[in-house]
């Protein structure tokens, strides 16, 4: 600070902006961070008492696990042939291909542990950048963790938190964010803009929900949720007041997800995105509230805070690129499939899934990744994934609505082409790792029947949530 006070009026106008983007980035990158809090408590308040130490503790550990993995080698899979000219300090890519066939990249290469910086100004600029994406990576790694709350091995979750951060999620970020074959459609196919996601409702959130299927089928339900008959059973969590306070931090943590993926101050675009994200929020938990008292009689709180975080979820891939009014329409179907969802998960599928997970991120998370393809104006993003301005007509990304011909279907269909990777490739590396891990560790991933139904605190971490003192 005070170098930056001593330069005085001689500062120039560009290193004024770089400044204010990079501090934009870290503010972002610490709001995201906080998301963790919020993830803990509706995590934990949705499950039994006798498992709560077991599960914050899951939420607490994914960030040290992940991150450190994400540190060594996953940033350079992910990032390693990233780059934004003008805007941060990233003019130009720190690694190149690992993987590459013609014109299609599917992994990328970086020294490890970041240790290739060099210069003070590109040292700040990755270094800001990489704590901003190692705190999505981490809203990835924890999400199975509600998915397969009260019955998940220690030992096992810890090798989760590494393979996420190392692997597992900078796997579809390379295709993707990384300037991956994904991202390339456009270029080489001839679809739109290729596959675009502004701040990860497939990314991130589709990913962590096809890890959070995967390993729900691996594990199986919880003693005592379904009847011989299959009929489910309510084994009802232990404070929703925790787990609806911890969807407030979440909500208030998401404007730094969404808003500071502009990565740019300077871009005001960043106020339409935070208003979008309100948007969607809001119209999210009212329409599940109506249409869960509606089939039920009951508003059910449960229910309105999934539809809350059904609405982040699915504005979160277009929240850029579209209007108030489909910000509201994005918002009021997230709440209404997220319902349906986790009823047809439970009812019909017979799987268990203690908050929701499945339906909150994996499938709300697929539909934003379509609502791009449909809702998008063409008024932002032009040039998106370098994509040529010839190919697009000079235009932002574009969905359906907006343009019926080419473009618009072009862009749909990336769209569908990258839904459709998370729920065959991506949903079959988590469900071979979990399935594999669950062979060869002695005894299976999960604990035995006697610690599930005596609560994992005292048996996996040896002190209870809560004293009787």
């Amino acid at each position: 600070m005070s170098a930056f006070l001593a330069a005085g009026p001689d500062v120039d106008a560009p290193t004024v902006a770089l400044s204010l983007n990079l501090l934009w980035i870290v503010i972002g990158a610490a709001l995201v961070i906080f998301m963790q809090a919020g993830f803990a408590m509706v995590e934990t308040g949705f499950c039994r008492s006798k498992h709560a130490a077991h599960v914050v503790s899951t939420n607490f550990m994914i960030f040290g696990l992940g991150f450190v993995a994400f540190f060594f080698v996953g940033y350079s899979f992910m990032f390693g042939g990233f780059s934004l000219p003008g805007v941060f300090g990233m003019d130009a890519p720190t690694g190149s291909a690992l993987i590459k066939f013609g014109d299609w990249v599917f992994l990328w290469k970086d020294s490890p542990g970041l240790s290739g910086i060099g210069g003070q100004a590109s040292t700040a600029s990755v270094m800001a950048f990489f704590l901003y994406m190692v705190a999505f990576m981490d809203t990835t790694a924890t999400i199975p963790t509600g998915a397969m709350a009260e019955r998940w091995k220690w030992s096992s979750f810890v090798m989760w938190g590494l393979f996420c951060g190392g692997l597992y999620y900078p796997l579809f970020g390379a295709w993707t964010w990384g300037g991956g074959w994904l991202s390339q459609l456009g270029n080489n196919a001839g679809l739109g803009f290729g596959y675009v996601d502004f701040a990860g409702s497939g990314v991130v959130h589709a990913v962590g929900g096809a890890a959070a299927l995967a390993g729900a089928i691996v594990l199986g339900p919880r003693i005592g949720k379904f009847d011989k008959d299959g009929t489910p059973r309510a084994l009802l969590g232990h404070s929703i007041p925790m787990a609806m306070f911890g969807t407030f931090i979440l909500l208030f943590g998401w404007f730094g997800f969404n808003a500071a993926s502009t990565f740019a101050a300077t871009d005001i675009q960043f106020a339409t995105v935070a208003a979008n994200t309100a948007i969607a929020a809001a119209f999210g938990s009212v329409a599940a509230l109506f249409w869960v008292h509606t089939r039920t009689g009951k508003p059910d709180p449960s229910m309105m805070v999934n539809g809350m975080l059904a609405g982040l979820v699915a504005i979160t891939a277009p929240c850029a690129f579209v209007q108030p009014w489909a910000a509201a329409v994005i918002g009021i179907l997230a709440g209404l499939i997220v319902i349906e969802v986790v009823w047809f998960v439970e009812r019909r599928l017979k799987l268990d899934d203690p908050v929701g997970a499945i339906a909150v991120h994996g499938v709300c998370g697929i539909f934003g990744v379509l609502a791009v393809g449909i809702f998008a104006d063409g008024g932002y993003g032009g040039g998106w994934n370098a994509t040529s301005s010839s190919a697009t007509d000079g235009k932002g990304i574009t969905g359906i609505l907006y343009d019926f011909g080419s473009l618009g279907w072009g862009q749909l269909a990336s769209q569908a082409i990258g839904a459709l990777v998370i729920c065959t490739v991506i949903f079959g590396f988590a469900f071979g790792f979990f399935k594999l891990q669950d062979k060869l560790t002695k005894g299976g991933i999960r604990p035995t029947a006697e610690d599930e139904i005596a609560g994992l605190d005292l048996v996996e971490m040896g002190v209870p949530a809560y004293s009787n003192d």
